[in-house]
């Protein structure tokens, strides 16, 4: 009994674990130039689909009512609170520790970037690459929740 009793907390705590290692959850984002913190994004898994939306602007700069008058998609003149930047990402069956094949916004400048996501330090960060063509750039973020 002390034997399956056992191996059901380790298994559990390995669920745990694997839990923190996704994606999922709610992120402070980090400014790769200015180092300051910019918003809460959530991160959501929609049958494998990863998507994040803007929760919180963070940038004591940053307007309330703001908008993403530079975006050139459906998002246009859309408030940037509240708005999907991260969209259709899907676990890498080649790479196991990405998350790729969708796009994130940069609401600030309106551009769409391929992106790609994986979490480290065991959950608690994560790197947020943002591609267009062979440049790219990479943010880090923190786990919140």
């Amino acid at each position: 009994m002390l034997k399956i009793a056992l191996a059901a907390l380790a298994l559990v705590a390995h669920a745990a674990v694997f839990a923190q290692a996704t994606p999922v959850g709610l992120w402070k984002t980090i400014d790769d130039d200015t180092q300051k913190e910019k918003s809460l994004v959530r991160i959501t898994d929609n049958g494998g689909v990863l998507s994040g939306k803007i929760e919180k602007l963070l940038d004591p700069a940053s307007k309330p009512d703001a908008v993403c008058d530079k975006c050139t998609d459906e998002r246009k003149d859309k408030p940037v609170l509240g708005m999907t930047v991260l969209r259709n990402l899907k676990h890498n069956a080649n790479d196991s520790e990405w998350w790729d094949g969708g796009d994130i916004t940069d609401p600030n400048n309106g551009k769409t970037y391929r992106a790609r996501v994986r979490t480290v330090e065991g959950g608690k960060k994560l790197q947020m690459r943002g591609y267009i063509g062979p440049f790219y750039r990479t943010q880090t973020w923190i786990r919140v929740e």
